[in-house]
């Protein structure tokens, strides 16, 4: 079954000590599909998104990478996927331009590939000539610019996104979603990622997983989910299911 999906969870465990993060979450996700995992803080939302970046192993239960373990054939599947940190840093004393030229030469080795990838990198970043400056002189908005370009410009077949828009203004935010739609849709990269903005989530992702206290409560497409419950945003569905107020609609 694995092997029809791009990512397939199966009854996932992640403990800390004594702290149980995630209590036995599964979900899949189709290739090119644009899928979101929302709930509140300390739900288990970057503790998922950590495993299938392979940063962290699970406790018990599978995760599979477009069919590959992501234990045992961890290095396999890193060549494959990019991941986006929630606060991801930038290196204070190089340009945005230095920085994705680093990347590019990190993932390619033809010439043609690095400098496709930096033309790319500089095209979602938007920040101008200020991708030649040094990026300690960034905003948190160009910072997370740069890194978001970094995620994609080297086209991975997943892309795992936390919080993709933290931090970005509402114009920003905007680019970056329809950016996220173009790479999925046009060029039929799989993208993971969370996000607290409901709306948000509810423009971008096919479909939804909405988990709290390490416990997936709903799962599926978007707009049967709203069906199902009678609500007309995610955001209303959120609360409701976060707070046990829901109802399903009757047949």
């Amino acid at each position: 079954m694995s092997n029809e999906h791009a990512v397939y969870v199966d009854r996932l465990v992640k403990r800390y000590g004594k702290t149980v993060a995630l209590r036995g979450i599964s979900f899949y996700v189709d290739e090119g599909e644009v899928f979101g995992l929302v709930g509140p803080n300390g739900a288990g939302k970057t503790t998922t998104l950590r495993i299938l970046a392979t940063l962290l192993l699970p406790t018990s239960g599978s995760v599979k990478i477009f069919g590959m373990d992501i234990v045992k054939d961890a290095n396999r599947i890193r060549r494959l996927i990019s991941y986006l940190p929630e606060e991801a840093g930038t290196y204070k004393n190089i340009t945005g331009y230095e920085y994705l030229s680093m990347i590019a030469h990190i993932y390619f080795n033809s010439k043609k590939d690095i400098e496709e990838a930096i033309e790319l990198g500089i095209k979602i970043a938007g920040i101008g000539d200020r991708v030649y400056d040094k990026m300690k002189t960034y905003s948190k908005g160009m910072q997370r610019r740069i890194q978001l370009a970094r995620a994609l410009m080297v086209k991975p077949r997943l892309a795992i996104l936390d919080e993709p828009t933290s931090g970005l203004d509402v114009v920003q935010a905007i680019e970056i979603r329809e950016t996220i739609r173009y790479f999925a849709k046009k060029l039929g990269i799989t993208i993971v990622m969370s996000s607290h903005n409901m709306l948000e989530v509810q423009e971008i992702c096919d479909r939804v997983a909405i988990i709290d206290s390490g416990r997936i409560l709903e799962q599926g497409f978007i707009t049967e989910l709203l069906s199902k419950y009678g609500v007309e945003s995610l955001e209303k569905l959120f609360i409701n299911l976060i707070r046990g107020e829901t109802r399903r609609e009757s047949a």
